[in-house]
């Protein structure tokens, strides 16, 4: 298929560039993807659209302030997003500037402490700290939420807290799992209180997530890699839910991508590891039933996922009809369960 088939256009301004107003309080679009209805819900109504033989798989993954500036001996001005911590001074980053630097280039941060480049690897930069110290206790002293390049803005206090699912546990992320920032402890409550099971897997989602398809044919696409881990726990809550005949939920595509990777050999089993699954329609799921999603950018790796589980036609009419009822667009903006 080529990328083309994937576009919309949108509104810019229905690119969400702050969160609502509260946790919880953003609209749900239900797509159905048998008999294609579209229903205008909000996401607090999510806990009455589920049963108890259903089971939700959300990722824990937590981002960490993963943006750092700095400038150049010359001056110039240097942005510094990490995409992997690699031992305690040496990190993978994607950088902006003015003129590429040259290997031994130092960089010096907010905090005077200072960077080396020291290679590359691909689009992405090898860098290392300098005269001591730990890159994660740099991160927590001057690292930035790493909000996406569609919010033209600089990150606020609020982000710290709302570009975090609530029950985000396990550091690493650069990106945050979006589907997953609609829950608020309340919605959680109430889940549990009608008896509806959870099951929390991780997938560190990196930069990468943001890199645009520039190939004409999608199947040329050379998708970024992802550390995940799904667990023997995910797995049999997974099996039972089938067993009971419940619906196995994805909240994210992260969760989707984890779920599929681990089932690549047929049936889903623990899996600890890199993956760059990439989903496109065609694909034969194995384990998800039911996707909530967030709106993705055109011609993106996370709109073809969606599309591939859905439909495209489905889909695009979907996002038509989203841009028609002005839905809030992309990590900050509304939610779609497809059933």
């Amino acid at each position: 298929m080529r990328r083309d088939e994937f576009t919309y256009s949108l509104p810019e301004e229905l690119i969400a560039q702050f969160p609502s107003a509260a946790r919880g309080e953003s609209r749900l679009l239900c797509l159905g993807r048998q008999n294609e209805s579209l229903v205008d819900r909000q996401f607090s109504d999510l806990v009455d659209l589920l049963s108890p033989d259903d089971l939700l798989v959300l990722n824990d993954t937590r981002v960490i302030p993963a943006r750092l500036y700095g400038h150049k001996a010359t001056g110039g001005r240097i942005e510094i997003m990490v995409e992997r911590i690699l031992g305690e001074s040496r990190l993978l980053a994607q950088m902006r500037f003015s003129k590429p630097p040259k290997t031994g280039t130092q960089i010096t941060l907010e905090n005077a402490m200072k960077l080396v480049f020291i290679g590359r690897q691909g689009d992405i930069f090898v860098l290392e700290l300098q005269g001591g110290g730990r890159i994660s206790d740099v991160l927590k002293e001057i690292g930035h939420v790493p909000l996406p390049p569609y919010i033209q803005r600089e990150d606020h206090q609020i982000d710290q807290e709302r570009y975090q699912t609530v029950y985000a546990r396990q550091p690493g992320a650069v990106a945050a799992p979006t589907a997953g920032l609609h829950f608020s402890d309340v919605i959680l409550q109430k889940l549990d209180q009608r008896g509806i099971a959870t099951a929390y897997l991780t997938l560190h989602v990196g930069v990468g997530t943001f890199q645009p398809v520039r190939t004409e044919n999608i199947e040329d696409h050379k998708m970024h890699s992802e550390y995940l881990e799904v667990s023997a726990a995910v797995c049999e809550k997974v099996n039972h839910a089938k067993m009971r005949g419940g619906r196995v939920i994805a909240v994210g595509t992260t969760s989707v991508r984890s779920l599929e990777t681990a089932a690549q050999s047929g049936t889903l089993q623990p899996y600890k590891g890199e993956t760059d699954i990439f989903i496109t329609p065609g694909y034969e799921f194995k384990v998800v039933d039911s996707l909530i999603t967030n709106f993705h950018l055109p011609e993106s790796t996370l709109l073809m996922l969606v599309c591939a589980f859905a439909g495209r036609d489905n889909v695009l009419k979907a996002y038509q009809h989203a841009i028609d009822q002005r839905y809030r667009f992309f990590s900050y903006g509304d939610a779609m369960f497809i059933t």
